[in-house]
């Protein structure tokens, strides 16, 4: 059981940093020192997608799973819903490729949407 609890808790905070990685930006524009958070998370999100590694969250969360005696991801609010986000089914090079290449240019947009905006303040 505390294994099981174990790889569920790696899996939201696996979530929780993907979408920090794909969304902080947002973040960024109403607090810009998010920034020196957001942008290693985001380097680091790019390198994953774009080198085809694995994040060293998901050994983690397997290695705990096999330790609860869980042979994949069936059952349960958790596997069902967050898994399938984190780990799309038919996930090919040309797709994370894409991905990868989304969120740097998301990222990108967002990070010079909140250097005008604070350049026009600095300006007014």
């Amino acid at each position: 059981m505390l294994f099981r609890l174990l790889a569920d808790g790696v899996l939201v905070v696996h979530l929780a940093f993907v979408l920090f990685v794909a969304l902080g930006g947002f973040l960024v524009l109403r607090w810009p020192s998010v920034a020196w958070l957001h942008v290693p998370a985001a380097c680091w999100g790019a390198y994953i997608e774009f080198s085809g590694r694995i994040c060293p969250l998901t050994p983690l969360e397997n290695s705990f799973r096999e330790r609860g005696g869980e042979a994949g991801y069936s059952g349960g609010f958790i596997d069902h819903y967050i898994t399938a986000l984190i780990y799309p089914e038919g996930l090919t090079r040309t797709a994370q490729m894409m991905i990868g290449t989304a969120v740097v240019v998301l990222n990108v947009g967002l990070y010079a949407w909140a250097y005008w905006k604070k350049r026009g303040q600095l300006a007014g």
